[in-house]
């Protein structure tokens, strides 16, 4: 017998849809990488080590350098004021910086001066003594052809000579904003600065005259304008930050999925509920649509939409990976209302004189939120993958804003050359985990909605 009183708890169906996903481990760790990847595009700039507009801020001399390489750079201050945004601005736009850098593999300063050899100057170096060395053991044992080698060789040297680079360039240039232009105001050289004894007289940017001690000068640069930087990821084939740029391409890949995904909703929920719910003519027509969409390769049907717009980048990729997904969700929506439509509650709404649109949204579609919600994270894979295949063609997102699909093509074009695989593999890694992240999340949801899979 069961005792008197006792109550029978009854759970909402959404409580054993949370029950079946929170059960499901592929799913909850494809939930932790999309938490991770949005944390990590709504903190953008904040968290990435370069924090210029798109990461753009590398130097030649250090391209393609593998993970974990570490330079010394100089900071020179760049002669122009620099605006500086706000926080916000900054944390979406990033933040210009008001000096260049240098890579060096040595320096040391001499009086006012500062004398530094740019970095990879002495394998150039090595590298064309070592193209000499091929050319001589080359020689042919013909002496006339060996006699005719030694005078080319000879000719050459004596109107070229190959020599290690020493860069000078006053100190106060390095620290100090200083007037671009030729002044009289020093002396009839045009120079903007002169050393004095102990002190540096200057021309500022102003054009008026400033005094510093040489020892300040001194003090300041050592401060505030060596930096020790060690690029994690290596850097890319403009000498860029890698790890900065692979950063922000999660949020290009995820801004381009959300958009694209709300213009597949609102197109395929439209054309799906229209045809589904009126039949006829109208059903015909959308089925019909559906069928010549179906029918062309979605990485076609978006670079038709590229080409037809006439224009690149970011929005024409929204607008292109939009346009080719919503016939899932047109399909989905088609069948669910062709069923729900025969329900009671919907005859019972006709009844009381509602609306057909009213019918539609107010009492169909949120009865089929479960089923948009499984078809949304399996497009959201889809839009990345597309995105990424428009960026790696040239159509999608362009320089100097960073794509993991443009960087694996930038990755593309250096196989066979040294330090060039992880061009490749990292943003490749990052596509892969991301839309794997997506679909265990796609399959978790559909398992967790479907009534006919048990809680034990």
């Amino acid at each position: 017998m069961t005792e008197q009183g006792k109550q029978t708890t009854y759970k909402s169906p959404s409580y054993y849809v949370r029950q079946r996903l929170f059960r499901n481990k592929p799913a909850l760790f494809g939930f932790v990488v999309i938490g991770i990847a949005m944390l990590i595009a709504l903190l953008g700039y904040t968290i990435m080590p370069d924090k210029t507009p798109n990461a753009k801020n590398g130097s030649v001399e250090i391209q393609r350098k593998p993970p974990f390489s570490k330079f010394t750079l100089l900071k020179v201050a760049k002669e122009t004021e620099v605006e500086k945004v706000s926080f916000l601005w900054g944390l979406l736009m990033g933040q210009e910086i008001d000096h260049s850098e240098i890579p060096v593999e040595r320096y040391f300063i001499y009086k006012d001066k500062l004398v530094y050899q740019v970095y990879g100057e002495a394998e150039m170096y090595a590298s064309r003594q070592k193209q000499k060395d091929k050319a001589k053991d080359k020689q042919n044992d013909k002496m006339r052809e060996r006699e005719e080698q030694r005078e080319k060789l000879r000719q050459k040297s004596s109107k070229t000579r190959d020599t290690i680079n020493i860069d000078t360039i006053p100190l106060v240039n390095v620290v100090r904003k200083v007037f671009s232009s030729e002044s009289a105001k020093l002396d009839s050289t045009g120079k903007s600065s002169k050393l004095e004894g102990e002190q540096v007289i200057y021309i500022d940017e102003k054009e008026n005259i400033q005094t510093v001690a040489l020892a300040t000068l001194v003090q300041a640069f050592h401060e505030q304008h060596v930096i020790h930087r060690t690029y994690y990821l290596g850097t890319d084939k403009a000498g860029r930050d890698l790890l900065s740029r692979l950063l922000f391409g999660t949020r290009i890949s995820l801004g381009i999925g959300f958009v694209s995904l709300l213009i597949s909703l609102f197109v395929g929920i439209i054309l799906g509920a229209i045809g589904g719910f009126f039949g006829g003519v109208v059903d015909s027509f959308v089925m019909w649509l559906m069928t010549v969409v179906w029918s062309i390769p979605s990485i076609m049907l978006v670079i038709a939409i590229s080409l037809a717009l006439q224009s690149k980048g970011v929005w024409v990729a929204f607008v292109a990976v939009g346009l080719t997904m919503w016939v899932d969700i047109a399909r989905v929506v088609r069948g669910e209302i062709m069923t729900i439509k025969q329900k009671l509650f919907v005859e019972a709404a006709r009844a009381f004189g509602l609306t057909n649109w009213r019918i539609i949204f107010r009492h169909i579609l949120p009865n089929m939120l479960g089923s948009l919600i499984v078809i949304s994270s399996s497009n959201f894979a889809s839009a990345i993958l597309v995105e990424a295949g428009l960026s790696f063609l040239g159509l999608g997102v362009q320089p100097p804003m960073p794509s993991w699909g443009m960087m694996v093509n930038d990755g593309f074009h250096t196989i066979g050359t040294e330090n060039s695989w992880y061009l490749i593999v990292f943003p490749s890694i990052a596509i892969s985990l991301l839309v794997l992240a997506f679909n265990l999340v796609g399959n978790g949801l559909r398992d967790a909605y479907d009534p006919k899979t048990q809680l034990r």
